[in-house]
């Protein structure tokens, strides 16, 4: 065997940009926390600036939002000797029922929240492999897998091998009618392992569901999974570069998952220019590329910059260096020397870097949106919309790309999907790139108009709140949050907290709500705060990277009123995967008529003593029944509908007088 073959195939992007106690449920701050600050404008100064860092006790701001509740991880996924324990950092959340199921590097966790400020902990699954990344479908669950130490039969002693049929990179699932004791009923191998997977669902076949796998890693070596090759397009029409792997689950028998194609979505696509690094960091990393090289430790150059390699990694190389040479015990200063010569033909090969630049190879995070038959791929240099209404096998449509995005990392669509929003992932999660000198359109959100397949961009989301050089801040994974009428949006902005804000206006983005912490230490940076920040039936719930799960709701005032917020606690879901979007539907409703007036109130749209006339009108009706409440209501949309011609929120008029007539309709 060749020596290259026996170098592992690692992530290695991905590795240096990362991307990516008893159970006890306690404030984090030393004392009672702050009460929230609640106000139609953003306080001043920001209180988010200075906070008191800490693991467990930092310092906490939150402005229109409560934290319900916070919990800390279980046993099994913490490490309270070192805060920066990647093994057991939390990942992503799914949903069933009254669960949170806690996605963690080493397996994940399942949360009983029926009482949302007293989570317990339910049961909880060790399975080493990071992300971990979770999604949920009635008696189903699905966990990514990556990392080169990720176990079929879920050990965690690892794999020592380069090359072993004893690793699992790709999907496990999961059989849990029983979810206090879940099944592993198989796995499903994949050539670039899962990084994350997107389960999509299709309105039309209820018989199977799909999984999108966005896998960051170099391919994986044939050796270890037969047809997996690395060679461009032109030299392997099998090529797994430029394409994402979909699995399709039968229903019934989900034990025979397979890999049902592969589809190119990136094929094609030009190579993009991005920002490249702030000149701090550029000289940040020269300096401890020069102190690791003095202390012996291995660098190379990515991305045009010199870094420090994972020691994991390196000791990796080594041992194949010394398994190649059919030697045994620890590697030689010879060794090191010839892995120092290989270096850069090792990363040029594992960055693809030979040969002409091209787009990107590979998917982050794919968004589907199965209602409306569209799906939006975050794809490393580009932002992809694809046709899904044949599932198995999805077709690009169009793409856009940014100067200003270092690394586009998730997507959402609003409600009507008419509007995306993609997430740039700018220093992969653990930089801290929400500094007061970095510029507000790197790190952000883009948000895009979409029409008749095409994306056309309208403004960037920031938050806007500067944070310190030792917290790890970037656009991270968000949810909407069903208030009728308004695109709003809560999004994880790892240790930048929780930002709540609206895109109605997409050129005019604007924060509304807020939750944050002071870094974990004042001193050093550690990987932390939220990784996802998603709206789950009435509550916000975030996965904190190294403190546990956070659920928090919003609070009425001048920005959301009660009305708009009791609205969106009408919209249910028995199970939620935030990456497989559902249409947002609310019931005929007094209180979603009553969303509207206040938005029309809010907007000018109608004048004062009209907007008392409408409370009244509803009011009266409400009180009514039978056919006099019937006729009220029609009487009310008939005025609105001959009112909003003349209005200057004509459009939300009309959305009220909608609402109205359907609550006549339900009259019996």
């Amino acid at each position: 065997m060749k020596r290259e073959s026996l170098l592992p195939s690692l992530c290695l992007a991905a590795a240096l940009l990362a991307c990516a106690t008893s159970n006890s449920t306690v404030k984090m701050a030393a004392g009672a926390p702050p009460a929230p600050i609640v106000s139609a404008s953003p306080p001043s100064p920001d209180p988010r600036v200075g906070l008191r860092p800490g693991w467990f006790d930092a310092a906490e701001a939150s402005w229109n939002m409560r934290l319900v509740s916070t919990t800390q991880p279980s046993p099994s996924f913490i490490n309270r000797s070192d805060p920066g324990d990647s093994r057991v950092w939390n990942s992503d959340l799914g949903f069933s029922g009254h669960y949170v199921i806690q996605g963690n590097f080493s397996g994940y966790q399942v949360w009983d929240v029926s009482n949302p400020t007293k989570p317990t902990l339910y049961s909880s699954y060790l399975c080493p492999g990071s992300q971990s990344d979770v999604s949920v479908y009635h008696n189903l669950l699905f966990e990514s897998s990556e990392s080169l130490n990720g176990r079929n039969d879920c050990g965690a002693q690892g794999v020592v091998d380069t090359v072993s049929k004893e690793r699992l990179r790709g999907i496990r699932i999961y059989e849990i009618s029983d979810l206090a004791h879940p099944k592993l009923l198989t796995t499903v191998q994949t050539c670039r392992g899962s990084h994350t997977h997107s389960l999509v669902t299709d309105p039309n076949d209820n018989a199977n569901v799909y999984i999108y796998i966005s896998g960051s890693a170099p391919v994986r070596s044939p050796n270890e999974l037969s047809g997996c090759s690395a060679q461009s397009p032109e030299q392997d029409p099998n090529s797994e570069l430029f394409r994402i792997e979909v699995i399709q689950v039968p229903v019934a028998h989900p034990e025979q998952a397979h890999v049902v194609s592969k589809p190119p979505i990136l094929a094609a696509l030009a190579a993009v220019t991005g920002h490249g690094e702030a000149p701090e960091d550029v000289a940040a990393a020269a300096k401890e590329a020069a102190a690791a090289r003095a202390k012996g430790e291995f660098t190379a150059v990515i991305f045009g910059a010199e870094r420090v390699l994972p020691a994991g990694m390196t000791r990796q190389w080594l041992d194949s260096l010394v398994k190649a040479r059919g030697g045994t015990g620890a590697p030689t200063s010879a060794d090191s020397a010839t892995l120092r010569r290989e270096l850069p033909g090792i990363v040029d090969r594992m960055m693809n870097s030979q040969g002409p630049r091209r787009g990107p190879q590979q998917c982050h995070d794919i968004t589907a949106y199965p209602a409306i038959g569209l799906a939006g791929g975050a794809c490393g240099g580009y932002g992809v919309l694809l046709d899904i209404r044949d599932p198995a096998h999805p077709k690009r449509l169009s793409a856009v790309a940014d100067s200003n995005f270092s690394f586009w990392h998730s997507a959402s669509f609003n409600n009507d999907g008419t509007k995306m929003l993609f997430t740039d992932e700018w220093g992969g999660g653990t930089q801290p790139r929400c500094r007061a000198t970095d510029k507000p359109e790197w790190g952000a959100d883009a948000i895009f108009t979409l029409t008749n397949d095409q994306m056309t961009f309208r403004g960037y989301y920031k938050l806007p709140a500067p944070q310190t050089s030792q917290e790890n801040c970037v656009a991270h994974n968000g949810s909407l949050i069903p208030v009728p009428g308004r695109d709003i949006m809560a999004q994880g902005w790892y240790q930048g907290g929780v930002s709540v804000f609206e895109f109605t206006d997409p050129a005019r983005p604007r924060e509304i709500a807020y939750f944050d912490r002071g870094p974990i230490d004042a001193t050093k940076m550690y990987v932390g705060g939220s990784w996802s920040a998603y709206w789950y039936n009435g509550y916000i719930y975030s996965s904190e990277i190294a403190r546990g799960l956070d659920i928090f709701e919003l609070l009425p005032g001048g920005l959301l009123s009660q009305n708009e917020i009791d609205a969106a606690k009408l919209v249910h879901f028995n199970e939620l995967n935030v990456q497989d979007q559902q249409k947002l539907v609310w019931p005929a409703s007094f209180v979603v008529a009553r969303a509207f007036v206040d938005q029309l109130e809010r907007s000018s749209g109608l004048t004062t003593d009209r907007i008392s006339a409408v409370r009244q009108s509803l009011t009266a009706a409400e009180q009514a029944s039978g056919m006099a409440r019937r006729n009220a209501l029609t009487q009310l949309a008939t005025q609105l509908e001959s009112e909003a011609g003349g209005s200057s929120d004509g459009a939300k008029v009309r959305m009220l007088a909608s609402e109205v007539r359907e609550i006549a309709n339900i009259v019996r």
